[in-house]
């Protein structure tokens, strides 16, 4: 195992706990940032280009034909293929929460379908489903089994809100474990079934998860309720005949006391953990293996890294997988220091470079990391103010520089939460506009006093007019106060008509111009 730091040239700030690495073909992406995507990139989906330890976040761009892709922080993404060979791998996203510090509960289905030298085109497509739905959640796992020739996607563990009618002020933002509810997605037909199982007594999250073939193995998390670790191993095996599919659970021993750990993969049947922690302020510091062979797994620690003092010394740690053997770690810096940076960044090597391309692709499990202030008791844990200064992209790429004052600061003004006064639409069920979703702009700003924001749905007007008025730089004014806009605007001046000038005389066979003057001197002359 080797570790190195990396510089971070440009966009430092987007990188913070809750983001996901997915790896599409060895080549790596980053997806989650914390705010709204603007111009640093419509999209919030960046190449995680890493070269000689200097990573450079570039934009990328998505199809026309794709849905909008939030930047969802904490999701549960795996990598799905189907029966055909030749289909290229596509990423299952599910969950997380949202910019507004909402939680989805939307799978999206994210595929490549272009490539070159310069840039990558996404599509991205979301998935309705029907049966039992899970609920809006975050720190869970969702993971592909296959059996008897068909796949099935498998959805565990989680935290969601508590249910809106607990909800008050004070605990708005207050989170419970999900029930321990299995779910079973057929991601073809969009059904989902909820099983039961006697042996899970908990909603575990922050869980790791590994697939392999028909079974999921589930080791470590966190319970909220109970505040413990419990070092439980959980073999899922889901078998799917032309009927009804048959899902059952074993426990077994040699489960370790961990959440928040990072997942990678190093060859067809070995696996490594990283990170996490072992308890509410501590982190933990061993790694493990984890070798699949024969329907039996085997968990037993290695050799750990020669961690930094900075490593070993930072109350928090976060990161991703980033395949091929390699997680991306990250440690918040010293503030005590006037040049100290916000984060530092390190790569974890846990597997020689030379891994095949069968290798890339099989780890379907959770990389998402514990949100960290619900594992550390320190105050302002949860989310990290960033003072770097923003850098721009490189100077070949066609994109606007990304500027940090450009970001919300939702701990002072929050998220677009009035309207007219005549708006009975719940503000807990719109969805805020972003400048890239043009299928459905939910606000549009009222310029009417300090200005409002007004539900899309409270106008009367065309959808493309939403449209331009929200991207437009223009004072607007919503429905309430239109005479007031009317009032305001200056008539538009009206030019003078202009005098058709004199028509020139032209003397007939000569080709020479009779100008009046001259035509009123000649009638003198031969009068």
């Amino acid at each position: 195992m080797s570790l190195q730091m990396v510089t971070v040239s440009n966009n430092m700030a987007l990188i913070q706990p809750g983001f996901s690495l997915i790896n599409f073909d060895g080549q790596v992406f980053f997806f989650g940032q914390k705010g709204w995507p603007k111009r640093s990139c419509p999209t919030g989906v960046f190449h995680f280009d890493v070269k000689h330890n200097h990573l450079k976040l570039k934009p990328v761009v998505f199809s026309k034909d794709s849905c909008y892709l939030p930047p969802l922080r904490y999701p549960a993404t795996c990598i799905f293929r189907s029966g055909v060979e030749s289909e290229k791998q596509k990423y299952i996203i599910h969950g997380g929460k949202t910019p507004n510090n909402e939680l989805s509960d939307k799978i999206y289905v994210m595929s490549v379908v272009g490539k070159n030298n310069k840039k990558v085109t996404f599509r991205c497509t979301e998935k309705d489903l029907v049966g039992d739905v899970p609920e809006a959640r975050y720190g869970h796992s969702i993971d592909v089994v296959y059996s008897r020739g068909k796949s099935m996607g498998v959805l565990f563990g989680g935290r969601s809100y508590i249910p809106s009618a607990q909800r008050t002020t004070e605990k708005w933002n207050s989170v419970a474990d999900c029930l321990p509810h299995v779910f079973l997605v057929d991601f073809e037909f969009g059904c989902s079934t909820s099983y039961l199982l006697p042996e899970l007594q908990d909603g575990l999250s922050f869980h790791v998860s590994i697939a392999r073939n028909d079974t999921i193995y589930i080791l470590g998390g966190h319970s909220l309720a109970n505040n413990i670790r419990p070092a439980n191993l959980y073999r899922i095996k889901v078998d799917l005949p032309l009927g009804s599919p048959a899902v059952n659970c074993t426990v077994l021993p040699g489960g370790i006391s961990v959440s928040s750990a990072i997942l990678t993969q190093t060859n067809s049947d070995e696996f490594v953990i990283v990170g996490g922690y072992q308890l509410e302020n501590q982190k933990r510091m061993v790694c493990n293996i984890v070798s699949l062979e024969d329907n039996k797994i085997d968990i037993r620690e290695m050799e750990t890294p020669d961690w930094t003092p900075d490593i070993k010394h930072s109350k928090i740690w976060f990161g991703s997988n980033m395949g091929n053997g390699t997680v991306f770690l990250g440690i918040p810096g010293d503030n005590k220091q006037a040049t100290s940076e916000a984060f530092y960044f390190y790569m974890l090597k846990c597997a020689e470079d030379d891994v095949n391309e069968d290798q890339k692709t099989l780890t379907n499990s959770q990389t998402s990391t514990e949100d960290p202030g619900d594992s550390t008791p320190f105050e302002d844990s949860e989310e990290f103010c960033f003072s770097a200064e923003a850098c721009s992209f490189d100077g070949d790429d066609e994109f606007d520089t990304y500027n940090e004052d450009d970001e919300e600061d939702e701990s002072e003004t929050g998220y677009w939460i009035t309207c007219c006064p005549t708006c009975d639409v719940d503000i807990n069920t719109w969805v805020p506009f972003y400048s890239t979703e043009l299928n459905k702009p939910a606000m549009i700003y009222c310029s009417h006093g300090d200005g409002h924001w007004v539900h899309a749905q409270c106008m009367d007007l065309a959808e493309r007019t939403l449209i331009q008025l929200s991207e437009g730089s223009n004072k607007y004014y919503c429905n309430e106060h239109v005479k007031i806009a009317r009032a305001l605007q200056t008539p538009k001046r009206v030019l003078p008509l202009k005098k058709p000038p004199l028509k020139s005389l032209h003397k007939k066979g000569s080709g020479k111009i009779i100008t009046p003057a001259k035509k009123s001197f000649l009638r003198r002359l031969f009068d």
